[in-house]
């Protein structure tokens, strides 16, 4: 069969965003999604009364409800298992086989939940579903990032916002329409079907190319000539794939073999300042709040909002779909604008919606207050997708060096998990113990962004990834890489692959000197 489908340039591109990127980011907003709608649903509730919430009595309520974010927790957790276990993996077995292994364990968590009669086989499936998708979300965007081409990095890896919000409106126009279902498959169907998109990414990876990047660190620079033309749509003998080879080899050479020791040195490419910047980067994602409202959006609108139960469910759908147009907004702008500018307008809006959320659902008896704190809501989601949904996951990618690109990507997504775990498990006892006022405590974190991202986030728009090496090679200290990133000559910035080589190696050897 013809390589890659016989697909070449950005027709292959597209091919994988829509194969590869598409399902295994959908999976991971629909496994996010997917509890907080079927917790409420009466044959979920009846299968599990040990984490029914609803029918508890006031003295069990608070037990309940901490058993609840304890299970609904265990998926994070399992997601940070999966993204520790790339720091290993993703160089030995390289992208795809990675991503592969991670969509088989995601696909048998997905078969044990959607069989599960017991509160034991709930635990091992979430955990299992957890590690299948922590495994993607620590692969996917790195293996995006390093086959797309710097003009359209941004724009592709960017597409996770997308996905993310369409997996997660699935999974509550699934829960929706399968709530009206009077037996157990009204929540055995929803969470069965991540098994569909696991098998999609399984095969769509297949017949994808392996990472370019990757190849040239194993030493297998034909097999990365050939992907580089198949995905530049050129020869493999031209110019360009030459000069892009020399590229990667003068990164890895600066760099060296890259161990886990280097990760908590600074040295003179700073590693250890870009391995707090790429997971600084999927904790601030965390801390926007944006999935203590995503695993319990349905439970917010109907217990604490006081809503209906279907109106709760259809304004979930509503709420996770405006994610996708945040998405296409990010996708559209991101390299006219740059990635600073989306996180600084994101952070701004994202601040003042949550303290308006805050002050009108405080407002229990007044119904035009509680509506308006829903549309806040609503444009929180919105500006969040725009600036956070994608771009910490593409940040990750672009800040660290190949040698340890796989490395720092999994601490980082650890990073994410870990906060993920923490949020899911505080987050239902804080909406029972402190109502409303947990909104604010999000608001002061979405505001000590600002100044987070303005002093130490460069820009990175248009930068070849060996060239965004060298912003933190010429940086000294934790505020540098902002200003040498905005003074670098107009050269550097969308440069073609055989400028990139030139003045690289002419910086190589000056570092050396």
């Amino acid at each position: 069969m013809t390589r890659f489908l016989g697909l070449r340039g950005s027709r292959l591109n597209y091919v994988a965003i829509l194969g590869v990127v598409m399902p295994s980011i959908m999976s991971l907003g629909y496994n996010q999604g997917l509890l907080g709608g079927v917790l409420t649903l009466p044959w979920f509730e009846f299968q599990f009364p040990e984490i029914d919430v609803t029918h508890a009595q006031p003295s069990e309520k608070h037990h309940k409800s901490t058993l609840q974010g304890t299970v609904v927790a265990l998926y994070a957790a399992g997601g940070l298992l999966g993204a520790i276990s790339c720091i290993g993996l993703g160089d030995m077995l390289g992208r795809r086989r990675t991503i592969i292994i991670a969509s088989i364990i995601q696909m048998i968590g997905a078969f044990l939940m959607a069989s599960s009669f017991g509160l034991a086989q709930l635990v091992v499936s979430r955990v299992l579903l957890g590690l299948g998708t922590g495994g993607q979300l620590a692969t996917v965007p790195v293996w995006q990032s390093e086959i797309s081409p710097a003009s359209k990095r941004g724009a592709h890896v960017g597409t996770t916002g997308i996905f993310a919000s369409m997996g997660l409106t699935l999974a509550l126009l699934v829960d929706l329409g399968m709530s009206y279902v009077s037996n157990s498959a009204s929540w055995r169907v929803p969470v069965g079907l991540p098994i569909i998109l696991s098998l999609a990414v399984m095969i769509s990876t297949s017949y994808m190319p392996e990472s370019p990047r990757w190849l040239i660190q194993q030493g297998q620079i034909s097999a990365a000539r050939e992907v580089l033309a198949a995905l530049r749509d050129t020869e493999m003998d031209s110019e360009i794939i030459g000069k892009e080879i020399l590229d990667v080899e003068a990164s890895l050479a600066i760099a060296g073999k890259g161990s886990l020791r280097q990760i908590f040195h600074m040295g003179h490419q700073r590693i250890f300042h870009r391995t707090c910047l790429a997971a600084g980067g999927l904790m601030l994602l965390q801390l926007t709040g944006v999935n203590s409202i995503t695993f319990y959006s349905t439970t917010i609108f109907q217990t604490h909002l006081h809503l209906e139960p279907t109106t709760s469910k259809i304004l979930a759908v509503i709420y996770q779909f405006s994610g996708v147009f945040g998405g296409i907004v990010c996708v559209s702008t991101i390299e006219r604008f740059g990635r600073r500018c989306l996180l600084l307008s994101s952070a701004t809006i994202n601040t003042i919606s949550m303290v308006l959320v805050a002050a009108l659902s405080s407002q229990l008896t007044n119904n035009i207050a509680m509506l308006a704190a829903v549309v806040f809501m609503f444009i929180f989601h919105f500006s969040m997708i725009i600036g956070f949904g994608g771009i910490p996951f593409l940040y990750a990618s672009e800040v660290s060096p190949l040698s340890l690109r796989t490395t720092i990507n999994g601490i980082s997504s650890g990073t994410y998990w870990a906060l993920s775990v923490l949020i899911a498990e505080v987050t239902p006892i804080a909406f029972n113990d402190i109502g409303w006022k947990y909104f604010l405590i999000f608001a002061c974190f979405n505001f000590a962004m600002i100044p987070i991202v303005y002093l130490f986030y460069p820009e990175t728009a248009g930068l070849s990834l060996e060239g965004i090496d060298e912003v933190f090679i010429m940086s000294t200290g934790w505020l540098d890489p902002v200003r040498v990133a905005k003074q670098l000559p107009e050269k550097l910035i969308g440069r073609q692959p055989q400028e990139d080589s030139l003045l690289e190696k002419k910086e190589n050897g000056e570092s050396k000197a």
